[in-house]
């Protein structure tokens, strides 16, 4: 069913995302009733790639259980690991090390970058959250908040274990150094949104100078976060280099930092009462990522470096996973282009990453597309300032590039759907 030559589907996915983004007080509720109004809605009059009624959504929940298993069990598990983090203390820390100017809020945008080139976005976002909520009194402007999640987002771009679309491109055949050029174009995204963020937060609040006295370290809080740490990127690394399919089949980094909080209970005990708030902000992020999930995207535009740059738009209100999967089916991509578009686009909008969720849960302000968008306009320019740089010193050669393929085998994650989300 059509209105204008438009699939009635993307019709009420827009206006879900019209919801949040004016009710951004009743997030939860819009997301959530909006994905089964068009769960009913496809049911009764349409089909879940290809297969309709109930066979198709009991198909289309199969295949996306590992994605809404790993984001449940990292948005819960990393909502105590921050609070961990914050009660250790050591980021009362944080004021010795960094500069006490602007510059000490871009270090700590540097930092989160390089935590997510090796460690999960959502993961990375927590942990920038939780510092910058000490070194700025609780008092972080939104337009900082967007540029944590450009940070996280960007670092992840031109790594293969630091995005799950990469991730899913080397499945796929493309070798790590060809999306390691998406660095070049984070790189470049980083040091304009996150000098102007920085300067941006230090005129809101400025970072504090001096340590607090008579701080003491919580090395068992410490210990408890290493740990969690350590288990989600030894399983995150260990998988993709040795047995990349265990990761589409089943949701094992979410497991591995719940096994490791639960190990480690006896030494520090978890901020359980945490727990029902985190779960309201996950099923808000499940809600959407199932509206996005059942959205027939069945073809792209022909592959060219203008498609590639309007993809990293269309990842910050969609799924960035079946795009990156059609793309890889259709072939002709320069990967590393591909690869930063879909990586970094969804920070331009707080709910177009997981990470950005994540991170407005702790900091239910960021909730407004139209206040993200006024403080975080950065953000956007420095997508398109790093796209701009890759064409002028790397340019667009689906070929050329480490005798880069045109058309990968996409055989073995064959349905779009069946891959795990990272945004």
């Amino acid at each position: 069913m059509t209105v204008a030559g438009i699939p009635l589907d993307f019709l009420l996915f827009a206006l879900v995302l019209l919801g949040v983004a004016v009710f951004h007080h009743h997030t939860l509720r819009v997301a959530f009733w909006g994905m089964v109004a068009i769960a009913a809605y496809k049911i009764l009059f349409g089909d879940f790639a290809g297969t309709p009624g109930v066979a198709g959504f009991v198909q289309m929940l199969h295949h996306e259980w590992v994605t809404l298993g790993n984001l449940l069990g990292l948005l819960l598990g990393f909502a105590l690991l921050a609070d961990h983090f914050e009660r250790s203390h050591a980021t009362d820390l944080l004021p010795r090390i960094l500069p006490d100017d602007w510059k000490g809020g871009f270090f700590l945008l540097v930092m989160i970058a390089v935590i997510s080139s090796f460690l999960d976005n959502i993961a990375a976002a927590m942990s920038g959250g939780a510092m910058a909520h000490v070194l700025y009194k609780g008092r972080v402007h939104v337009g900082y908040l967007a540029a944590i999640v450009a940070a996280s987002n960007a670092g992840g771009a031109g790594s293969v274990v630091g995005d799950t679309t990469t991730t899913m491109m080397w499945i796929a055949g493309v070798g790590p150094g060809q999306v390691f050029e998406a660095y070049v174009g984070a790189a470049t995204a980083i040091l304009f949104f996150g000098i102007v963020a920085a300067r941006q937060q230090q005129a809101h609040q400025p970072i504090l100078k001096d340590n607090p006295r008579d701080v003491r370290l919580d090395f068992g809080r410490l210990g408890v976060v290493a740990f969690m740490l350590l288990a989600a990127i030894s399983t995150n690394v260990y998988l993709n280099l040795h047995n990349p399919q265990l990761l589409n089949d089943w949701p094992l980094i979410g497991l591995a930092v719940w096994a490791a909080l639960l190990l480690s209970t006896p030494v520090r005990k978890p901020t359980w009462s945490l727990l029902p708030g985190a779960l309201r902000g996950s099923i808000f992020l499940l809600s959407l990522v199932m509206c996005a999930a059942m959205m027939p995207v069945k073809a792209l535009p022909a592959a060219s470096w203008p498609t590639a740059l309007g993809l990293g738009f269309v990842s910050a209100v969609f799924d960035n996973i079946p795009l990156t999967a059609l793309a890889l089916r259709q072939g002709g991509y320069d990967w590393g282009f591909l690869a930063y578009a879909v990586g970094f686009g969804g920070s331009m909008i707080w709910f177009g990453s997981s990470a950005g969720v994540a991170l407005c849960n702790m900091y239910p302000e960021g909730r407004s597309v139209g206040a993200w968008l006024r403080g975080g306009w950065h953000v956007a320019v420095g997508y398109v300032l790093g796209f701009a740089v890759l064409m002028v010193l790397v340019g667009w050669d689906p070929e050329g590039h480490a005798g880069k393929p045109s058309a990968p085998s996409v055989e073995s994650p064959a349905p779009v759907q069946t891959l795990p989300q990272k945004p």
